[in-house]
């Protein structure tokens, strides 16, 4: 991705894959939370069939967190969206694959495994968690 102008703009066959990229990540998390948004729905439905009562359900405590998992991993789909929508905004602009840390190309190989990456591996690594 090394671009010798150091502009950070894409020549066109980046580009295009990026978009490419990026809209294979956003149809496959749009499926995903489709999914788990089926599997939360069934969940609750499930639970409407059973007593209320999850102190003394011995099933209670188990579909209590499996109702929280898939409402924690349904979050963690929504923000991933949220951050394929800002990648678009980027690529649109023109900064998309600059890193927002030291402002250092982010290497390619980083971008097709994270499309969504807004900064290289080093300045990743050096955020506080």
């Amino acid at each position: 991705m090394s671009n010798s102008s150091g502009d950070a703009a894409f020549v066109r066959p980046e580009r295009g894959a990026a978009y490419e990229r990026l809209a294979a990540d956003r149809a496959a998390t749009v499926a995903q939370i489709a999914g788990l948004s089926s599997d939360f729905a069934e969940i609750v439905e499930a639970n409407a069939l059973v007593a209320v009562d999850d102190e003394h359900d011995p099933e209670g405590s188990s579909t209590a967190f499996e109702r929280a998992q898939v409402a924690s991993l349904l979050a963690q789909a929504g923000e991933h969206l949220a951050e394929l929508d800002q990648a678009e905004e980027r690529l649109a602009r023109g900064d998309y694959g600059r890193c927002e840390g030291c402002g250092e190309p982010i290497p390619t190989e980083r971008l097709e495994a994270r499309p969504a990456a807004r900064t290289c591996v080093l300045c990743a690594a050096a955020r506080p968690r």
